[in-house]
C-alpha cells in the first residue's frame, strides 16, 4: 500500500453518524431472537426528537432572498455576522474576540477542526490528544502526519474531575509536543472539567509554548447547574497559542446547517481562512443566516432544551446503573453516555452489528475513542425519550446474551 492509499485508509467512515449503511452484511454470532422494537440511532441527535431553534427556516430564507450578497461572502464569513457573534460568544467564554481578525465562520465544527488541526499540525509534530475523546481527534493528526502522544483520563477514579493524567500530559508537553487538543464536555463521556484542571492545562501550555485547541461544542448544555470553566477566561495562556471551537449544531439541533465557529489566535484566523478557500470557501453562504438565532433564542427555550436532555439522561442511567456487569460514568454535559461492559464475549466492532441485527438499535463503538476501549460504546441520548428508554432496555437485553 503506498502512503497515499495507507493515509486514507485509517480515514473509515464506516462508524460514523449516519454512516451504518456502509457497514458490510457478515456472518455474525447471533445468540437468540431479535428484540422487536423500531429503530433508534442513537451514533448521532434526532433533530426530528428535538426541533432546531424556531425561526430557523424563516431565516436561511432570508438569506436565499438576500441572492448574491449572502451566497458570496468572506472567506471567514459575513462581517455583520460576524461582528454580532462576537460579541455574544465573547460573553459567554468571558474574554474579548476581535470580529476581523480572530472569528472564522466555519462549516460545522468538524470543518472548523480540520481548519484547525491543518493550521497548526506539520509532518512529524507530535500531537496530544485524550483517550477517550472525539474520534475525529486520531484521525486528523494520522492525516496531517503528525505523531499522536496520547494522555490518559481516567474518568472514573474521582466524580468532580474529568480525571485528566497531568503528570503524563507535563511529560509529553516536555518531550515536544507541539499541540494539545481535547473536549470540554468531553465526548465520548459528558465528563467536564473542573476549573483546577481547566488552569492546570492553561499554565503548562504557557509553560511549554504549547498551542491548544479546545472543542466546546457541548458547552452550553451543562446538567446539574455544575460550573463550566472555559479556557480562554483564565488568562494564563498566551492567546496567540489558543484556539476555541464552538457551534449551534448539536444542543439548539442546527447539524443540518453546517454552522460552527473558530475564535483565538488571529495568525492562526487567518491560516484557516487559507485553508478554507481551498476546501470550502466559506460557511455556506445562506446557511450564515441562521446563525442570527444563536444565543438569541425564545425565552426560557435553551432551559428547557437543557431540562429535557436532563431528564432523559436521568432516565436511561437508571437503566444502566440497574443492569449487571455495566460501568458508567454520570454525563455532566452534552448529549453521550459511554457505558462500558464488563466480561463481554465479543469485540465491541462486533458487538455493535449484533446489536443493530438483534435489537434494531445503533451505537458507535468504544475503540472510536480510543484503541483500548474494546468493550464500551457510545450512545447519543438526544432522541425521543420513550424510544431511546425502550431501546437502551434492548440493548441490555442484548448485553446479557453476550457477558461471560
Amino acid at each position: 500500500m503506498n502512503a497515499i492509499a495507507e493515509k486514507f485508509a485509517k480515514l473509515g467512515v464506516d462508524h460514523a453518524p449516519g454512516q451504518e449503511v456502509r457497514q458490510k452484511e457478515e456472518e455474525l454470532p447471533l445468540i437468540g431472537n431479535p428484540v422487536e422494537g423500531s429503530l433508534v440511532d442513537f451514533s448521532h441527535g434526532d433533530v426530528d426528537a428535538f426541533a432546531p431553534v424556531p425561526g430557523a427556516l424563516k431565516l436561511y430564507v432570508d438569506g436565499v432572498n438576500a441572492g448574491g450578497c449572502q451566497a458570496y461572502t468572506e472567506y471567514r464569513g459575513k462581517k455583520r455576522i460576524r461582528e454580532e457573534l462576537a460579541v455574544s460568544l465573547a460573553n459567554f467564554t468571558k474574554a474579548p474576540i476581535d470580529a476581523d481578525s480572530e472569528l472564522i465562520l466555519t462549516p460545522g465544527t468538524q470543518g472548523a477542526l480540520f481548519l484547525a488541526m491543518g493550521a497548526v499540525v506539520a509532518p512529524g509534530d507530535k500531537v496530544a490528544i485524550v483517550e477517550p475523546d472525539y474520534f475525529a481527534n486520531r484521525k486528523l493528526v494520522e492525516f496531517f502526519e503528525g505523531r499522536i502522544v496520547p494522555i490518559r483520563m481516567d474518568y472514573m477514579a474521582e466524580m468532580d474531575k474529568a480525571g485528566l493524567d497531568m503528570g503524563q500530559l507535563e511529560k509529553a508537553f516536555q518531550d515536544g509536543v507541539k499541540v494539545f487538543e481535547f473536549s470540554n464536555p468531553n465526548n465520548p463521556t459528558g465528563v467536564i472539567y473542573s476549573e483546577e484542571e481547566i488552569r492546570e492545562i492553561a499554565a503548562l501550555a504557557e509553560k511549554y509554548g504549547v498551542t491548544v485547541i479546545v472543542d466546546e461544542l457541548y458547552s452550553r448544555q451543562v446538567f446539574d447547574h455544575r460550573t463550566y470553566t472555559h479556557l480562554r477566561a483564565q488568562n494564563i495562556l498566551d492567546p496567540d497559542r489558543l484556539l476555541t471551537i464552538l457551534g449551534p449544531s448539536k444542543t439548539e439541533s442546527l447539524s443540518g446547517y453546517r454552522l460552527g465557529t473558530a475564535f483565538g489566535s488571529a495568525a492562526l484566523i487567518t491560516r484557516m481562512e487559507k485553508l478554507q478557500a481551498i476546501v470550502s470557501l466559506r460557511c455556506a453562504g445562506y446557511n450564515q443566516k441562521v446563525f442570527e438565532t444563536w444565543f438569541h433564542e425564545p425565552e426560557g427555550w435553551m432551559e428547557a432544551r437543557v431540562l429535557a436532555h436532563q431528564n432523559i439522561r436521568d432516565d436511561l442511567m437508571k437503566l444502566f446503573c440497574e443492569a449487571d456487569g455495566i460501568s458508567v460514568r454520570m454525563p455532566e454535559g452534552g448529549s453521550y453516555i459511554f457505558p462500558c461492559v464488563e466480561d463481554l464475549k465479543l469485540d465491541i466492532r462486533v458487538f455493535t452489528k449484533v446489536l443493530r441485527k438483534l435489537a434494531n438499535v445503533i451505537v458507535t463503538p468504544g475503540t472510536e475513542f480510543g484503541p483500548q476501549y474494546t468493550n464500551c460504546f457510545r450512545l447519543n441520548f438526544s432522541q425521543d425519550p420513550e424510544a431511546a428508554h425502550a431501546a437502551v432496555e434492548r440493548t441490555i437485553e442484548i448485553i446479557k446474551r453476550y457477558r461471560v
